[in-house]
């Protein structure tokens, strides 16, 4: 991904799948949309434009001439605009307060954490296309981006990504408690875990499908898994097919314990040294 100087190899590039690297390689990335950067952007530039007035507030009560005072403003804005968001993103590696508020980093197109060159680059740019202009031109270029890329990113050779990995839902259930005297006997070890998947993947979504199609989804997965399974209780297809998913996952639960039970009672006799053998 990157050459001895920390520098891209090869050109990355975004398509159907994603960010791929210049070895081929798919990156699992999600780049931020052009609303949410603009709600980060948009605190970004709230802060400097407190730190300024703040500087215009603490100079209200100086006696200074006004070239001195000129040149404080202007040192204190770009400061503010330039320097600021340079050392901010240089040190935290693409993060910035809005950034961080709303879970964004900006990162190199091959997925690498930016340097100094990099976040120069987007703030000087950013002078133009945020500021200048009030947003405009890195709205303008964000949207028309297929991976909402401001100017600056597409100068610097960067984007921003999404960190913040959604909460995965909890679909964990325990066997029907009508069922719960079957699965004391009941025979599932035989169930191809290739089945057992597409049963485990058919609850994960069972929330977003229609009744129609969650029975007939159901009495056909049910079909499938009655042939691994002895005895056949008297039951409802998904009644069925929860009992045998809970049932397994019970059963491989017992079994990781009763593994990991038996590897502790062995460690001493592992790890030890062979009797007569010198310590050295």
């Amino acid at each position: 991904m990157a050459d001895a100087t920390g520098s891209p190899s090869r050109a990355a590039r975004f398509d159907d799948e994603g960010l791929v690297t210049g070895e081929a390689v798919a990156l699992d990335l999600r780049p931020a949309s052009a609303l949410i950067r603009a709600g980060g952007t948009a605190i970004d530039v709230l802060v400097a434009v407190l730190l300024i007035v703040a500087l215009l507030l603490s100079l209200a009560g100086l006696s200074v001439d006004e070239a001195a005072f000129r040149a404080i403003i202007v040192a204190g804005v770009v400061g503010c605009i330039v320097v600021l968001p340079t050392a901010v993103e240089t040190a935290s590696r693409g993060r910035s307060l809005g950034k961080l508020a709303l879970g964004l980093r900006v990162v190199r197109d091959d997925g690498g954490a930016i340097g100094f060159r990099h976040a120069f680059i987007r703030a000087l740019t950013g002078v133009i296309e945020i500021y200048l202009t009030f947003g405009g031109l890195a709205a303008l270029v964000g949207f028309l981006s297929p991976s909402s890329k401001r100017l600056g990113d597409v100068l610097a050779g960067t984007h921003a990504q999404v960190e913040r990995v959604p909460r995965l839902p909890q679909t964990a259930f325990g066997v029907p408690p009508e069922l719960v005297g079957w699965a004391a006997i009941a025979d599932v070890a035989r169930l191809p875990d290739p089945i057992a998947r597409r049963v485990a993947s058919f609850f994960g979504n069972v929330e977003h499908l229609v009744p129609e199609s969650r029975a007939r989804v159901a009495a056909s997965l049910a079909a499938e898994v009655a042939p691994f399974v002895s005895p056949l209780p008297d039951a409802p297809p998904e009644r069925f097919l929860a009992a045998v998913v809970a049932l397994r996952r019970e059963r491989d639960l017992t079994a990781l314990r009763l593994e990991g039970a038996r590897m502790a009672a062995l460690e001493p006799q592992l790890t030890a040294r062979p009797a007569g053998f010198p310590d050295r």
